[in-house]
């Protein structure tokens, strides 16, 4: 098993933008969806768009061509890589969609080097248009968290990854946690004092953290910021090839990237936050 679990958020963590608004902004919908934003959770107006952006005669090929444009820095293409190759177990829990994350990273050649994707289910229908889902169905039964949005509570699937760590009998497991928005602060909620919280700095997790409230006191996990991808990658192989070091299971000094090859579980089915600056978005 591995010595370390790495949890990435997608959005503003992995890619530099926020995918829905991607997709939106490039297919011309953008007032639309900031129409729909005033009355609907973030998750029911993008599912909302799809389905009008299909009425318009979009296709899915326009979408993928969109999301095939996400900025995604070459220092966290080879911080995943690298991760991967030193026997990390890497996972996404994002409020994004299957569809778009499968998308992006296929195109950068980075499925393979996750483990499990925990997000909102999609899938494209015999017409071609893409049905987004929520992860938690919040009109039959509520997740009763008041810190995260209604289709999915990030804290939750940290728990049940602990879990199973634990269930393993792998006590000694460190769990790393990379994030940026609100949605990610429950999650770091759930981290122990061995685990290590990584927040995107001047984002609103950071904002949250170092806000003085204090529902910050509770975090017990070490915290390292960082600023853009290339910072990200020197603090996250820093802390990796510590774990690697105690554990004693490989040798710390290959921090150098590596082609991801298959190993994955089964996939299953974000706060959409940008930087302080930024026009707020719902969480």
């Amino acid at each position: 098993m591995a010595a370390t679990i790495v949890v990435f958020d997608f959005d503003y963590t992995i890619i530099d933008c926020d995918s829905d608004n991607l997709v939106v902004d490039d297919l011309g919908g953008t007032a639309l969806f900031n129409e729909l934003l005033k009355s609907m959770s973030w998750n029911s107006a993008a599912a909302k768009m799809m389905r009008e952006l299909h009425l318009q005669g979009r296709s899915i090929d326009e979408i993928t061509q969109s999301l095939r444009r996400a900025p995604l820095p070459r220092s966290m293409i080879a911080a995943i890589k690298t991760a991967y190759a030193l026997g990390c177990e890497l996972k996404i829990v994002s409020d994004a969609n299957m569809f778009f994350i499968e998308t992006i990273l296929k195109h950068h050649e980075l499925i393979d080097c996750f483990s499990e994707i925990i997000t909102n289910p999609s899938y494209v229908d015999e017409e071609g248009k893409l049905t987004i889902s929520p992860y938690h169905d919040f009109a039959t039964r509520t997740h009763g968290c008041g810190l995260c949005p209604p289709n999915l509570c990030k804290g939750m699937i940290i728990e049940r990854i602990r879990s199973s760590a634990l269930a393993a009998e792998e006590k000694k497991r460190r769990l790393i946690y990379v994030g940026d928005g609100k949605g990610d602060y429950c999650p770091s909620l759930k981290l122990s004092e061995r685990d290590c919280l990584m927040p995107r700095k001047h984002f609103p997790l950071w904002e949250l953290i170092y806000s003085g409230s204090t529902k910050a006191l509770v975090i017990k996990a070490e915290i390292h910021e960082w600023t853009d991808a290339e910072e990200l990658e020197r603090v996250l192989l820093r802390l990796i090839g510590e774990s690697v070091s105690s554990d004693g299971r490989c040798d710390a000094s290959r921090l150098l990237p590596a082609d991801c090859k298959p190993r994955r579980n089964n996939m299953l089915p974000s706060s959409h936050d940008a930087p302080s600056e930024a026009p707020a978005v719902p969480s």
